[in-house]
């Protein structure tokens, strides 16, 4: 589905990533803008009646309402397929909206789910508690543990959900391994990318079958929209998912698509300064005597650092570190925080500070907390573009406090 003409002459297959970022997708309408326009309505009109006809009976692409697609989001996703690598992909209003298409698109009362103990506190609560009212069998593993995924994945299942690296402790999954495992089972695998952006990691090379992301986070990166975006092949994205979509409205405004259009244009330079920046961080936050440990995948401390480094083409843009003194002492050192925000908000091109026991995995239980090993003392922080001698100095002004 066209809208006019495309912006660049050179095949996107001839492109390199940072200039997919930038012309990917775009496409031009009638006034030949330089920059996208902004297509902020609801409706479309059709020449005809017998246009319309053909457009509801599928034997005519046109659009027909926002709900359905709309060409702002139409070149998000394009864009988005090119930089991924993937056949398809289609948006939806935030991150959550992404996570819950993807699955309940696919799965059926009697299904079984295998999913990575270590989630986001929403997709935790969506497997643990959503998906059985349903009549959808769930089963948590430890991500790290092919052991567990071998027992788990020797009885049939439908789906498997996973984060690489996982939020908030940067636990790494062999993409590779589980993904021959679970197809094995009959399942397909489902990849939470949001930490590694497609920039850094990209889980269809390694087997995965979908990928999820909040757009709200590196990909605007500025804090200013919600959204989500769902990656796959052709035919499961058509048949499979947008029917879901189509009819229960989980869409993306026009406006929202086009402020991500344009945080593509600056997210190689990003992801690129952030990820130096926390790289130099997680090394100056492991020398404080305050500082228990860091987890930050680039670094040999790592715990997998070899499989984060083989999946992986740097560390990312989050560090996750412990404080001996628990609660109290994570409490003091963000309060006395003057640069970095407290925030749970990540990707963004401001540096943020969060504790996720108190925030982001709050409701997912202390005794689940314990098994990830989110303990009262770890602190997440999301490394945004300031100089790092700032950002340095900052949070050394916090570990003072401590």
């Amino acid at each position: 589905m066209t809208i006019a003409k495309t912006t660049a002459r050179t095949r996107p297959d001839q492109l390199r990533p940072a200039s997919l970022l930038v012309h990917g997708g775009t496409e031009r309408s009638g006034f030949s803008e330089t920059s996208e326009a902004i297509f902020l309505t609801s409706g479309f009109v059709y020449d005809s009646a017998e246009q319309a006809e053909a457009t509801f009976a599928g034997s005519v692409r046109h659009y027909q309402y926002s709900r359905f697609g709309n060409p702002n989001t139409t070149m998000l996703e394009q864009r988005l397929a090119l930089i991924e690598g993937a056949e398809a992909c289609r948006v939806t209003a935030t991150g959550m909206a992404a996570v819950h298409a993807a699955l309940l698109c696919h799965l059926k009362a009697g299904d079984r789910v295998v999913a990575a103990r270590a989630l986001f506190g929403s997709c935790h609560w969506i497997v643990s508690t959503l998906l059985p009212r349903y009549g959808i069998q769930t089963e948590f593993v430890d991500g790290a543990d092919l052991g567990q995924w071998r027992e788990a994945l020797s009885r049939p299942a439908a789906l498997v959900l996973l984060e690489t690296p996982s939020n908030p402790m940067l636990e790494i999954v062999d993409l590779r391994a589980v993904a021959d495992l679970a197809h094995q089972a009959g399942a397909i695998v489902v990849v939470d990318n949001v930490f590694a952006t497609p920039l850094l990691q990209k889980p269809l090379e390694f087997g995965a079958d979908v990928v999820v992301y909040s757009c709200t986070k590196h990909i605007d990166g500025q804090g200013r929209v919600l959204g989500g975006a769902v990656l796959g092949r052709a035919k499961w994205v058509e048949e499979t998912l947008q029917p879901f979509i189509r009819n229960t409205g989980p869409a993306l405004s026009p406006f929202s698509a086009w402020l991500l259009l344009k945080g593509m244009e600056t997210l190689a330079l990003r992801v690129e300064a952030a990820c130096r920046n926390a790289a130099l961080l997680a090394d100056f936050l492991a020398a404080q005597p305050a500082v228990a440990r860091v987890w930050y995948p680039s670094r040999a401390d790592h715990p997998q650092h070899g499989l984060a480094m083989a999946q992986m083409l740097a560390g990312g843009t989050l560090v996750t570190f412990e404080l001996a003194g628990g609660k109290p002492a994570a409490f003091r050192a963000m309060n006395a925080l003057g640069l970095i925000a407290v925030s749970n908000n990540l990707g963004d091109s401001r540096s943020l500070v969060t504790h996720p026991a108190t925030t982001t995995h709050l409701r997912i239980g202390e005794a689940e907390r314990a098994r990830l090993g989110i303990t009262d003392g770890v602190v997440r922080l999301s490394v945004g573009l300031e100089d790092p001698r700032d950002l340095e100095a900052d949070l050394a002004r916090g570990l003072a406090a401590v």
